[in-house]
């Protein structure tokens, strides 16, 4: 039998096999060879293809992707968003490449790319989804673009889960020492499977010697699987519904029917908006912002005045993503800093390159 098949029959049999404590050991076993098979299947289609990631360079503070199926209007989003010019029809499939635009918001400069619209199937290769998921993946934050007339986010989020990509959770707190001899030993305080379905999920991977540390109450056994595959994408997402403008005069209420429709996403990342009237564009730029946790750092060079445009840098950057930022080599020459602000105890402190910065810092880097 194919790796395809066997995925196809294990699918159908999770499908048909109620979740309970008797079948819990079971659908764990089934769920991990899963996983793993479809690690084999990409990495089997990854050397045929030769990779398959659609080219595209990084720039600015941040990368967005628009992730959407079809005629959604994520290029009107892009538009909205940024001075790109992205091709805008009203049919399927008008974007043919990646299209990037740039945001600028608060001093920060975000990257906004307009992939290919998603088809279902995507994440077993289907409309060029390997290319549009290999960009994703590289993504700091994930709009999931949908509109009011379908509002089809779970099967969105389905497709990214398929390829290893998760959405606005924080990576299982997980650790698998592996060992010689000695089997299995679970170290955890509070969770609700079973050993022996840790056990078996744990050997489908052909780990047989290991300590496991779980730090996580009530972890599930995706989760599990997920800190055992280790390369799970975890990625903060806004969910956008686009085409509110489309509604009658009764539409705050149908957005609210929408917005309780979509289930397994915090409410709070959910907004309603119109690409093409410019609805909620500047609320959405906000949130943007938000989850990308940035920060803004003020350079001052040694003998000089502090610059007035500040440096933006992700939450819990150090001293050393400054010289890195500033100069590719500055690091190996980097000698200590002096830092003004929240993360010192007093004004022009000496730090090193591993000192977390905050919000609001003044730096000055000292090299040799």
């Amino acid at each position: 039998m194919s790796i395809t098949a066997e995925i196809r029959r294990i699918e159908e049999e999770l499908r048909n096999t109620p979740y309970n404590k008797a079948t819990e050991h079971h659908i764990g076993r089934l769920k991990a060879k899963l996983a793993r098979l479809r690690g084999e299947l990409e990495k089997e289609r990854s050397r045929r293809s030769g990779g398959g990631a659609a080219p595209f360079r990084k720039s600015g503070d941040a990368t967005v992707v628009l992730v959407g199926f079809p005629s959604v209007g994520k290029s009107t989003l892009l538009n909205s968003l940024t001075n790109a010019c992205s091709a805008v029809a009203e049919y399927d499939f008008t974007t043919i490449s990646v299209v990037p635009g740039m945001l600028k918001y608060k001093s920060a400069e975000i990257q906004v790319l307009d992939v290919p619209g998603i088809v279902e199937g995507a994440s077993s290769g289907r409309g060029r989804g390997r290319e549009v998921l290999s960009v994703i993946r590289n993504a700091d934050l994930i709009i999931i673009v949908t509109d009011v007339l379908r509002c089809d986010v779970q099967k969105i989020i389905e497709e990214l889960r398929n390829a290893g990509i998760r959405i606005n959770e924080s990576p299982p707190a997980v650790k698998i020492v592996k060992k010689a001899k000695g089997g299995i030993s679970i170290y955890a305080d509070e969770i609700q499977i079973e050993e022996k379905t840790l056990h078996a999920i744990l050997k489908e991977y052909k780990i047989h010697n290991a300590d496991v540390f779980i730090r996580e109450k009530n972890i599930t056994i995706e989760r599990f699987i997920d800190a055992i595959e280790g390369n799970r994408r975890y990625i903060p997402a806004i969910i956008a519904v686009n085409k509110i403008d489309m509604l009658d005069d009764g539409g705050a209420d149908e957005i609210t029917r929408i917005i309780e429709r979509i289930k397994g996403v915090d409410k709070s990342s959910i907004l309603p908006i119109s690409a093409e009237k410019g609805t909620n564009i500047e609320m959405l730029k906000d949130m943007i912002y938000e989850k990308m946790r940035f920060i803004r750092v003020f350079l001052r060079p040694p003998g000089k005045q502090v610059e007035k445009e500040p440096m933006v840098l992700r939450e819990g950057a150090k001293v050393g993503d400054v010289c890195d930022k500033i100069h590719g080599n500055m690091r190996s020459r980097f000698k200590y800093a002096r830092v003004w602000g929240k993360s010192v105890k007093y004004d022009g402190q000496r730090v090193g390159a591993e000192h977390e910065l905050c919000d609001g810092d003044t730096v000055s880097i000292f090299v040799r």
